[in-house]
């Protein structure tokens, strides 16, 4: 008998023992998960904020199911990427006449940039613009990534469209008429144009808050002065926009409406605290934020008393810090054109570009000079190769920019061309609706 229960203690005691080397495994599996967990959230933190980060990779392969990442097309179009290319969806470009060149080609080619964007003087008729267009995509075929091909179309007095379309009201006659249902309509106008040339980029809608009746820069392309009203339109105009499958790009965080300089020309300089910021200019990004904006585009402007030493366009304080920190956005940052006034006259364009991926940034535009373009890619390149921008944060920034790619379904298929007719007779009923067309 007290070998019997010998026996049974012994055996009790066996089990209890593999009992709690399992549970001791488990917690050991689950700690090792937590922290890659944490891990994957730092790659998303302040140091190296720049948007949707790419998810981990690995983990615990000491077990059966660990290390099993979802399948990521877009975590595996990126690791394809040498590092030249890489560079080059960080960039946007502008380009000049109208038809694709020796220079467009070596952009392509060489540098293999993200993007370009096209100005009035790029676009004389449908006809031409529509095969300019098809043609940049065609010169892209070595190049694995398709291209942004963007333009700013606002309405009103900036517009690049051929002359064959009717003009779109400005932002301020859209907003006197305070109508959701209107200025959601003008967008979806403004998208089809686009769509239709295989434009897939509108840098639009401003969110500016016109409160300086006197800036040389805004005026008429705000909404309005009243932070309320130029976020509620400027929310439905945004999701008009990309009801085409255009990306619509707010701009100019954190606020371009109360200054006096034109940035075009020089650099202004904004004198305003987060105080002052939080209750009248940020209050429309806050809303775009809030309904999921797509890309953010970053002004020209010093803020003395947010950040002293860099402007907004590559301030971290004002990008990780502001925008992705506070405002909680995670998407696409890029700058306004870094061939404008106030950088040029101000800064290196090379270092400002650097900078401005440094501090959260994930696109650069530069909208003219072939010699500035590639002066800013090259700067780039020599940040990387000096490990200035981690590979670890190029993988971040360019994953935000191909995961925004992939979600709109950009290709370089070639584009139809828009139904010139239609958008015109669509565009002339809304506006006699509204009285904006007599």
């Amino acid at each position: 008998m007290k070998q019997l229960w010998r026996l049974s203690t012994l055996m009790l005691a066996v089990m209890l023992f593999a009992g709690c080397g399992a549970g001791a495994d488990k917690q050991q599996t689950a700690e090792r998960g937590s922290n890659a967990a944490k891990s994957q959230q730092g790659q998303g933190g302040a140091s190296n904020s720049g948007g949707t980060s790419p998810p981990a990779e690995g983990g615990d392969k000491g077990t059966e199911d660990a290390g099993k990442v979802p399948s990521d097309p877009v975590l595996e179009q990126l690791n394809k990427l040498s590092t030249e290319e890489k560079i080059g969806q960080l960039v946007l470009v502008g380009m000049d006449g109208t038809a694709s060149s020796d220079a467009t080609r070596e952009l392509l080619s060489k540098y293999h940039v993200g993007g370009f964007i096209f100005y009035k003087n790029n676009i004389e008729s449908t006809q031409q613009a529509l095969k300019l267009f098809n043609d940049l995509k065609k010169d892209n075929k070595s190049n694995p990534i398709p291209l942004w091909m963007s333009v700013d179309e606002e309405g009103g007095r900036v517009s690049r469209m051929p002359n064959e379309f009717m003009k779109v009201p400005s932002s301020r006659a859209i907003g006197s008429k305070n109508s959701t249902e209107l200025a959601k309509g003008i967008g979806n106008i403004l998208g089809r144009e686009l769509a239709g040339f295989g434009l897939n980029m509108d840098f639009a809608p401003v969110l500016d808050v016109n409160s300086n009746p006197k800036n040389p820069v805004i005026g008429d392309r705000s909404f309005g002065n009243k932070a309320e009203l130029v976020s509620r339109l400027g929310i439905a105009a945004m999701e008009g926009i990309r009801e085409q499958k255009v990306v619509p790009v707010v701009k100019h965080f954190p606020g371009h409406g109360d200054t006096s300089v034109d940035s075009h020309i020089g650099l202004p300089v904004v004198n305003h605290d987060l105080a002052r910021l939080r209750q009248l200019e940020l209050v429309p990004f806050k809303a775009a934020v809030e309904h999921q904006a797509d890309v953010v585009m970053i002004a020209h402007l010093l803020m003395p008393r947010i950040d002293p030493d860099h402007p907004a366009s590559f301030s971290k304080k004002v990008i990780t810090d502001l925008l992705r920190g506070e405002l909680g956005f995670q998407g696409v940052v890029i700058s306004d054109d870094m061939t404008m006034g106030a950088i040029e006259k101000n800064y290196d364009i090379g270092k400002a570009s650097v900078n401005a991926i440094l501090a959260g940034g994930n696109l650069i535009l530069v909208g003219h000079d072939y010699e500035k373009e590639k002066t800013a890619i090259n700067a780039l390149k020599k940040a990387v190769e000096g490990g200035r921008i981690s590979e670890d944060m190029l993988n971040n920034r360019v994953y935000a920019i191909l995961k925004l790619k992939q979600k709109y379904g950009i290709s370089d298929g070639p584009a139809a061309g828009p139904d010139v007719k239609s958008i015109n007779d669509d565009l002339k009923a809304l506006l006699e609706k509204y009285g904006l067309r007599k």
